[in-house]
């Protein structure tokens, strides 16, 4: 195995389009566990520690912009008013070790259905940016997860950074795991509610081949805010909408029976999940609604 170590972003892309089949290696949470487990020998690892634009992070006036390999303590530390919900998720990552090396870069490019950044990234309707020698282009989120642990990257590309939208309503994550730490989520749900559009993004993890939205959840959601004059009036959402909401993302998973859960647990669990973080981001949503618009 050779160990390719480029100094800049320019020297990583042409080793890239060198080697095609080179693996970036970064935080290496993932990719040296599946090397000490012998379930991946690449031929050449392309080390981007000396990358350092890939660890900066710069907020705009309506996003951010989040080098690859920013460590999700950094996002926790620096990032949770404008990303609440990553910076939630990035709390749920395995031991602090692994926070302070770890980025959501990594996670992307894995592509695993457990990583944790996936159901936050997919409620915030983030854009992934990625290069080659060829140019640079945008991937948005929805279309950048295609299978079972692969994504939409050529074999020449590198992901470069994410950008996110500033949140511009309450944003909620869980996660259920077999136990309190270091572990790989049996399922995980992120939920979004975004004012400035009347609609709601979801994001579920470890429940499908892939990480998916619960896309016809949304669109009855954000119909029964809107017909109930809820982002109005700012009323208590109604049990029974918050129920179907909850079974609409329980059928949007497509899980299977593994050592960490059934595929029925978890199904039951995403739609636990769906009803409680409605309940808290709703809430948040009518305290801020009150204090500003005097909604009782």
């Amino acid at each position: 195995m050779d160990f390719l170590r480029p100094a800049s972003w320019e020297e990583a892309l042409a080793a890239k389009a060198e080697h095609p089949g080179a693996v970036p290696i970064a935080g290496g949470t993932d990719v040296m566990v599946e090397i000490n487990f012998d379930h991946r020998r690449p031929e050449h690892l392309l080390d981007l520690n000396r990358v350092g634009e890939l660890y900066e992070w710069e907020v705009g006036e309506r996003s951010v912009r989040l080098g690859a390999s920013v460590p999700y303590t950094k996002i926790m530390e620096n990032l949770r008013g404008e990303l609440p919900g990553l910076a939630l998720a990035s709390h749920t990552v395995a031991s602090p070790q692994i926070r302070n090396r770890g980025g959501v870069g990594g996670n992307l490019g894995t592509a695993s259905p457990a990583g944790d950044a996936h159901p936050a990234l997919l409620a915030a309707g983030a854009e992934v940016e990625v290069a080659s020698v060829r140019g640079t282009r945008m991937i948005p989120i929805d279309a950048f997860y295609t299978g079972v642990k692969r994504n939409a990257l050529a074999a020449d590309e590198l992901i470069r950074a994410v950008h996110v939208a500033k949140a511009d309503g309450p944003q909620q994550y869980s996660k259920v795991g077999t136990r309190n730490a270091m572990v790989i989520a049996v399922c995980a749900f992120g939920l979004a509610l975004h004012p400035e559009t009347r609609t709601v993004r979801t994001g579920i993890g470890s429940a499908a081949p892939t990480p998916v939205r619960a896309e016809v959840a949304e669109e009855f959601l954000t119909a029964a805010l809107d017909e109930g004059g809820f982002w109005d009036n700012g009323k208590i959402i109604t049990p029974s909408v918050a129920k179907q909401f909850a079974d609409l993302c329980a059928a949007a998973c497509n899980p299977i029976d593994d050592v960490r859960g059934t595929a029925s647990y978890r199904r039951h669990a995403v739609g636990v999940m769906a009803r409680r973080t409605l309940t808290w981001t709703w809430e948040s949503y009518r305290g801020t609604a009150a204090r500003t618009e005097g909604v009782a």
